[in-house]
């Protein structure tokens, strides 16, 4: 029986909730969580002065001693000569090598933010693991629907997760849409209502993740911390075989 913890994380740039850029504590709360498989969402690369202009995926990825995949979603001319390029978007760590990465751009509406699904492969005792990381469009639902739909669109047979912030509750559209092939870890083995945005009112669950192909969530608990306005969510999953 072969285990292995998840986390998905929307880390705000490494902004946390009193409005200090730390990404030590980002690190901290990855590391504190046990997990072998972490998705990012709001990483910046050379982006802005607000990030220091740092690789915040390589930095974590150093920090940690993970392997690192990065999705570029959004990218800028640099704001300073010779620099490089700016960057945004959304990474995959873990402590398995991540294997065959790549990038495909979702369906982005006019005026929206190019949205993007971080695909690899990482080895756990002999098993294979499919590991889909994305951030759907904050403010429409119809927008976040196509989106879904291409998700969707990429699975087959083999064991999965998909994780991310994919600003959508529970019995939405969107979701309807992923739980036609996949399974809500936190509906399943949750307790509570399992919320990871409460700087509004009500408070919400948007981030998730969704296991397919066998694969079976076993635990899962949401981490509060102000390191980042939302808190992470920690999964424990078995996977087949």
């Amino acid at each position: 029986m072969t285990r292995l913890v998840l986390l998905t994380y929307n880390i705000h740039s490494g902004i946390g909730l009193d409005g200090v850029l730390d990404l030590a504590r980002i690190a901290d709360v990855v590391e504190a969580s046990g997990a072998q498989v972490v998705a990012l969402q709001e990483v910046d690369r050379h982006l802005r002065a607000q990030s220091r202009y740092e690789d915040q995926a390589g930095l974590l990825a150093d920090r940690l001693g993970m392997h690192v995949a990065y999705a570029v979603c959004v990218e800028r001319e640099p704001e300073r000569p010779g620099e490089p390029r700016g960057q945004y978007g959304t990474a995959l760590l873990s402590t398995l090598p991540l294997e065959g990465a790549s990038t495909t751009l979702l369906p982005c509406f006019e005026g929206s933010e190019q949205r993007g699904l971080l695909d690899a492969t990482v080895h756990a005792d002999g098993r294979d693991l499919r590991v889909l990381g994305t951030h759907l469009q904050w403010d429409r639902e119809d927008e976040r629907v196509e989106q879904a739909r291409v998700v969707v669109d990429t699975l087959d047979d083999r064991p999965t997760v998909l994780l991310g912030d994919l600003n959508t509750e529970p019995g939405s559209p969107t979701h309807r849409v992923l739980a036609e092939r996949l399974v809500d870890a936190w509906a399943e083995v949750g307790e509570g209502p399992g919320h990871t945005w409460e700087n509004d009112e009500p408070p919400r669950r948007i981030d998730y993740v969704w296991c397919g192909g066998g694969v079976r969530p076993v635990a899962a608990q949401v981490l509060p911390s102000v390191a980042s306005d939302h808190a992470a969510l920690r999964v424990e999953v078995e996977l087949p075989g």
